[in-house]
């Protein structure tokens, strides 16, 4: 797999303008194109990295279908090696979907700081792959806003034995799975674009608020910075990946499958931002198990959370 040989300067693409055009906010969002340019990754970008120690990607595995997989280590283990160079000393653990991810393809990641609400999103090509990790030829590097970040501490914590907790693989989902999902605070999205490649993000808020209704998830978009990278991916491409985290027992929830914005009246019935946009999500392929090396003790909902809103039909 490789990027693109016709792959466009940077700017925004056809998905992302059509979404801001629909949400009424191209001009708010043009003031931040710049954001999308080329990185060089010095300074303060460098100094987030190497004290982080908890980090998602969005890839493709050996049969092509897109994940979003934790990627966690010991504070360095996300190393700035060039201006342009990431190298990531750590692979996805045994059972997750991107164990065997290959090398020479796109690339997204998305690095958090719960404990102190940060996150910076980072684009690139994975051109190369060893036992340890994974380097990463970065091509765009920028942080996002605090909002909906969940503040927690994390500490590393060690896997289940090999055998003694087998990781479930489907394609639906099952009750347990609906009742992590109804718990989480906590969402990673990975898309994907034809041209411009993976992208890893961000999305929070109370617990419940990704519903579960007959057999699909859906959750309300909330107001952002206007770029919509994770929305106009969609709209250009369905693929999508998600995955929910139990951070108390390291239970872990992988979902591959095809997503939608759909656009609604403001304030209808789960819209608890008031912006009439949800996302959609059929799911295609599960993964299950107790897969996510990092726990924490206590968690301090973010201050921005919209109250939830409309009442949600149980999985069917």
């Amino acid at each position: 797999m490789t990027v693109p040989a016709d792959k466009p300067a940077a700017g925004f693409h056809e998905g992302e303008l059509a979404v801001q055009h629909r949400a009424g906010v191209t001009r708010d969002a043009s003031r931040l194109s710049g954001m999308l340019a080329p990185a060089r990754l010095g300074g303060g970008i460098a100094r987030f990295l190497e004290d982080r120690t908890f980090a998602a990607i969005t890839a493709r595995d050996e049969h092509g279908t897109l994940w979003i997989s934790p990627l966690t280590g010991p504070a360095g283990f996300l190393d700035v090696t060039s201006p342009t160079t990431l190298d990531v000393r750590a692979l996805p653990v045994e059972g997750d979907p991107l164990r065997h991810l290959p090398a020479g393809q796109p690339v997204g990641v998305i690095v958090v700081e719960f404990a102190t609400r940060r996150r910076l999103r980072i684009n690139g090509e994975m051109s190369g792959k060893g036992s340890n990790g994974l380097r990463i030829d970065v091509e765009q590097a920028y942080g996002n806003c605090p909002q909906y970040i969940q503040r927690r501490h994390l500490h590393a914590a060690d896997l289940p034995t090999a055998g003694t907790e087998p990781v479930r693989h489907a394609d639906a989902l099952a009750p347990d799975d609906a009742d992590l999902i109804g718990r989480s605070d906590t969402l990673l999205v990975g898309t994907t674009h034809p041209t411009r490649g993976n992208d890893a993000s961000h999305r929070g808020g109370d617990p419940g608020f990704v519903r579960v209704q007959d057999g699909q998830l859906w959750w309300p978009d909330y107001s952002g910075n206007n770029m919509f990278n994770t929305l106009g991916n969609i709209e250009a491409n369905p693929e999508t990946a998600l995955l929910f985290c139990d951070f108390t027992t390291g239970r872990t929830l992988h979902l591959s499958g095809r997503a939608v914005v759909e656009w609604t009246d403001p304030g209808a019935p789960g819209d608890d931002d008031h912006t009439g946009r949800r996302v959609r999500f059929t799911t295609q392929h599960v993964v299950a198990g107790r897969l996510l090396p990092v726990r924490a003790d206590s968690v301090a909902a973010a201050p921005d959370n919209p109250p939830l809103s409309g009442r949600v039909a149980p999985l069917r």
